[in-house]
């Protein structure tokens, strides 16, 4: 999951862009790239164990909820471009506060993803060097991050286009070795294949374990929010809702059939969180290239999301102190670092630090407590994104059901974080994070009130008339 691939309209900048130059197909296929990332490749096994096949039809709902958010953002964005974007709206439905509070979400949300991706990239590594403890390669990737940052970004976008079609090509690769596999070219036959032939077959863990497994179906969509961003840079802002629904098929298809075939190859038992689980899925089948193609790829791709994650976070931090929704030493920037915002870069390389921390500290469930906590923080962004268009768009009829029916699945896929043991603190972090972002949002309110009501004491009568 590529969250914070771009983050290229930041939301505080509420000006108007030019006319973009991106055509409806291009961000279609941007969007693919940016979604598809360590959520996918190793967050979806955590899924598959707490709910086993039925984790494709977790997929699917992921997908309707994910078309519906991108739905109303796209239509807000034809009918009031801005660079701002799901932020902008916020603010422009409820106000200030929402705007700030949307910000910081989103802030804290891709410092935990940046946390996830590092511990993915971490665990994946673990592959060839097992003695080797997770937090030495957190602080690796960690440090290689930051030091990418700092010395320039030319020609960044382009090698992050090329990784994009890395990734999206190990899924292709794995779904064409398991439809060979199928059908009985390699790895004697087809006998590995066990289509689920009953309910209790695709629903091995109930009903609850379905439920709690939402969240990473959702998690692996995370980057809608991205795209609503870019939609600013279409040649045809009206382009914006074509270009999501191509994303969004695209990406149902690779995941669905994907993850269909993983689950039928190896029984959902075999999974962990320690490893991918396309690369379970092959194991019976022998191929020596496969788990290391597969793996060296992913990793290689993951490392460019997780930097560009932290040049995104970097950015976003600069727009909030920009527009006073953050300390304005955030914005400065320094000319001998490339014109780069130290402090800004500087805290988020305090959130990579902080990962690096937690798998030192606890190295079992680390992956799981920061995906989930990241996935929750997201959808609360989602919700917003959904409750801004019920007010801004003026829906009536189905749309307004569609809505609601969005924010259902949204509520069921982060209250079944509560009903997993496994998972469950990562819920509590999430909570704390937007326990402390509402706290300033109403210090500052309640600032800014009284600010207004000492400037209007101080008119003079005279002044007042």
């Amino acid at each position: 999951m590529d969250h914070g691939s771009r983050i290229p309209g930041s939301p505080g900048n509420h000006k108007t862009s030019k006319k973009g130059s991106l055509k409806w197909w291009q961000l279609s296929l941007i969007g693919v790239g940016c979604t598809i990332g360590t959520g996918y490749f190793l967050g979806s096994s955590i899924g598959i164990t707490i709910t086993g096949p039925s984790i494709v039809i977790s997929f699917l709902l992921a997908a309707v909820s994910t078309y519906i958010v991108f739905n109303v953002l796209a239509k807000m964005t034809a009918e009031d471009p801005q660079n701002g974007s799901f932020c902008y709206y916020a603010k422009k439905a409820f106000g200030p506060w929402a705007g700030f509070s949307c910000g910081w979400n989103y802030w804290c949300s891709n410092i935990l993803i940046m946390g996830s991706q590092l511990t993915a990239l971490s665990i994946l590594s673990k592959f060839w060097f097992h003695q080797v403890p997770l937090w030495v390669f957190a602080a690796g990737y960690a440090a290689i991050a930051i030091v990418v940052v700092l010395f320039g970004t030319k020609g960044f976008d382009k090698v992050e286009n090329i990784l994009a079609i890395i990734k999206t090509s190990a899924i292709v690769m794995f779904i064409i070795l398991a439809v060979v596999a199928l059908f009985g070219w390699i790895g004697g036959g087809s006998k590995h294949f066990q289509l689920p032939s009953s309910m209790g077959k695709i629903f091995p863990e109930g009903y609850i374990g379905f439920w709690s497994s939402l969240i990473y179906a959702f998690y692996a969509f995370g980057g809608i929010e991205v795209i609503g961003l870019m939609a600013i840079r279409l040649k045809k802002k009206e382009d914006a809702p074509k270009a999501g629904k191509i994303m969004l098929l695209l990406l149902t298809i690779i995941y669905v059939v994907s993850l269909g075939l993983a689950v039928t190859m190896e029984h959902y038992d075999s999974f962990n969180e320690k490893e991918s689980p396309f690369v379970k899925a092959m194991a019976d089948y022998h191929l020596s290239f496969f788990p290391h193609v597969f793996n060296g790829a992913i990793i290689i791709a993951g490392f460019s999301t997780m930097t560009a994650s932290l040049f995104g976070v970097t950015t976003l931090l600069v727009t909030l102190a920009e527009d006073g929704d953050a300390p304005s030493f955030f914005a400065k920037k320094l000319k001998k670092f490339n014109k780069l915002p130290l402090a800004s870069l500087g805290l988020g390389a305090i959130g990579l630090l902080a990962s690096v921390v937690t798998a030192l500290l606890v190295p079992g469930k680390i992956y799981e407590y920061i995906t989930t906590a990241a996935g929750i923080l997201l959808l609360y962004n989602w919700s917003f994104i959904i409750i801004s268009s019920l007010r801004i768009l003026k829906s009536k009829g189905l749309e307004t059901f569609i809505s609601y029916f969005g924010l259902l699945l949204i509520l069921a896929a982060v209250s079944g974080t509560i009903l997993e043991k496994s998972i469950r603190f990562g819920f509590f972090v999430s909570l704390l994070f937007v326990g402390m972002i509402a706290l300033v949002a109403f210090i500052t309110k309640r600032k800014s009130s009284k600010t207004k009501q000492n400037g209007l004491k101080k008119l003079t009568p005279q002044e007042s008339d």
